[in-house]
């Protein structure tokens, strides 16, 4: 009896996993007294980031984070603007060192994309091994990528990238990580993509990567081939079935549209065919061509009672993608509260509101204040400004000296406010400019400091005083 409650408790595993601890130790000097916050990624096509586990670095420099896991993911880790990742499996252990700054980029003051170091990875890892093939491929890609820009024509790159094939798949055979094996095969699947260095056409490549492939949703590898290869599909498919196409979409039918994408061959697949009928949707949602409350209804079905769980998180997810803080979109409603009493968005109706969302403690954010006072002087007949930061035990009064001192009205709000969330804010200093009668004119919005085209939201504000001064 017991083994048979053993064999059955096994198989349960071997489907839906159990979560299993995942340990972080890392060294972060550049980030004491920072919050450092770990997000999974719900889907690849919205890319919605989800917070899984938060930490504090440590006056040692130290923060520990602990995540449970069922199955291997990519990992984003975010504080001070900064950005990086990790692939985590179930019961992984990861000693690493995140720095303030990428030594091979240069430095930008609204964040960075940074890479950690690992210490003492155990070569069963993921990450050892993710990190020991890109090492491979890269020498690769250095010693024959040269030969295709030089020589279109020339045939070595095909021959030595089949080699290169023949190689690594020998190589791992023997591998049980199937993530792993997931993560190579759509790498090399990219390299077969290069110009002039494959022959196959595209149904060939659906039957050699796709068809057979279990779909890995979680896998950043296989989902970024898998919309590369299903991008802009609409357009290229047979007039018969996008005319049926068209149609499911005037109806607001989504099985409408699946019978008709089901006579595609690279869509044969229920799975994949639901996912891709998404993804072509939210591509044509701003061409014009397609009523977008059409394709909202639609998505919503699916989001609702989709053929696949996966599916229905993805529909969820680009529906909330299609209509978060775009030109023209009813911006989010939020809460504030100061000494004359509590505000909404509708108590700024009539004027135009620039929402200045700021770091204290950032030096850097700081410097912005000068030139918003000066936009504020010269401006403030006509547009309202706020500015919003996170309350905090670390910010002391010399961080808030500057920002006191201006006369437009300044808040500081719990973490938990709904406006952090519902204003997708990830990095500071953070412009969104509103206009009278609520809707987004931008998000985000230009900042008083010049952009890389040395744009300031100046010109934006000359504009619309102009423009009102004309209707006076």
């Amino acid at each position: 009896m017991h083994r048979h409650l053993f064999h059955i408790f096994f198989i349960f595993c071997s489907f839906y996993g159990i979560s299993q601890t995942v340990k972080i130790d890392a060294y972060a000097p550049g980030y004491i007294g920072k919050e450092v916050v770990a997000y999974e990624i719900e889907d690849y096509l919205s890319y919605y980031e989800k917070p899984i586990a938060r930490s504090t670095v440590q006056n040692d420099s130290m923060f520990h984070m602990t995540i449970q896991l069922d199955r291997t993911k990519k990992i984003v880790l975010r504080s001070n603007n900064n950005k990086t990742f990790l692939y985590a499996q179930p019961n992984g252990a990861y000693k690493v060192s995140m720095p303030l700054e990428d030594v091979y980029s240069a430095n930008r003051k609204n964040g960075n994309e940074i890479e950690l170091t690992f210490y003492g990875l155990d070569t069963s890892d993921i990450n050892y091994k993710i990190l020991g093939f890109q090492r491979w491929l890269d020498y690769f890609v250095g010693d024959n990528f040269y030969r295709k820009n030089v020589d279109t024509t020339n045939s070595d790159f095909a021959s030595n990238l089949d080699k290169f094939k023949a190689s690594v798949q020998k190589y791992y055979e023997n591998d049980t990580s199937s993530y792993l094996k997931t993560y190579i095969k759509f790498t090399i699947a990219g390299l077969d993509n290069v110009q002039h260095a494959a022959e196959r056409n595209r149904y060939e490549k659906y039957d050699f990567y796709i068809k057979g492939h279990p779909i890995s949703y979680d896998n950043d590898l296989y989902m970024d081939y898998l919309k590369g290869f299903y991008r802009n599909l609409l357009p290229r498919l047979h007039d018969n079935i996008n005319e049926q196409t068209y149609k499911g979409i005037l109806n607001e039918s989504p099985t409408m549209i699946m019978h008709a994408l089901g006579y595609e061959y690279t869509l044969k697949n229920i799975k994949i065919r639901e996912m891709i009928m998404l993804k072509m949707l939210s591509e044509v949602f701003y061409s014009g061509d397609y009523p977008q409350t059409n394709i909202l209804t639609i998505m919503d079905s699916v989001a609702n009672h989709g053929i696949f769980e996966q599916n229905r998180t993805i529909a969820k997810n680009l529906k909330a993608r299609l209509t978060e803080l775009v030109p023209g979109i009813k911006a989010p409603d939020f809460v504030i509260r100061d000494t004359s009493g509590v505000k909404t968005l509708s108590s700024f109706r009539g004027k135009y509101l620039y929402l200045h969302f700021i770091d204290p403690l950032s030096a850097q954010n700081r410097k912005d204040l000068i030139l918003l006072k000066d936009l504020y002087n010269r401006y403030n007949s006509n547009i309202e400004f706020i500015s919003i930061y996170k309350n905090s035990d670390e910010i002391k009064e010399v961080n808030l000296d500057e920002l006191i001192s201006a006369h437009w009205g300044t808040y500081a709000l719990k973490e938990s406010n709904s406006i952090w969330k519902n204003y997708q804010l990830k990095s500071f200093p953070h412009y969104v400019l509103i206009d009278p009668s609520g809707h987004i004119v931008a998000s985000p919005a230009l900042s008083p400091t010049p952009n890389g085209q040395y744009e300031t939201i100046d010109k934006t504000f000359f504009l619309i005083q102009t423009a009102l001064d004309r209707k006076r």
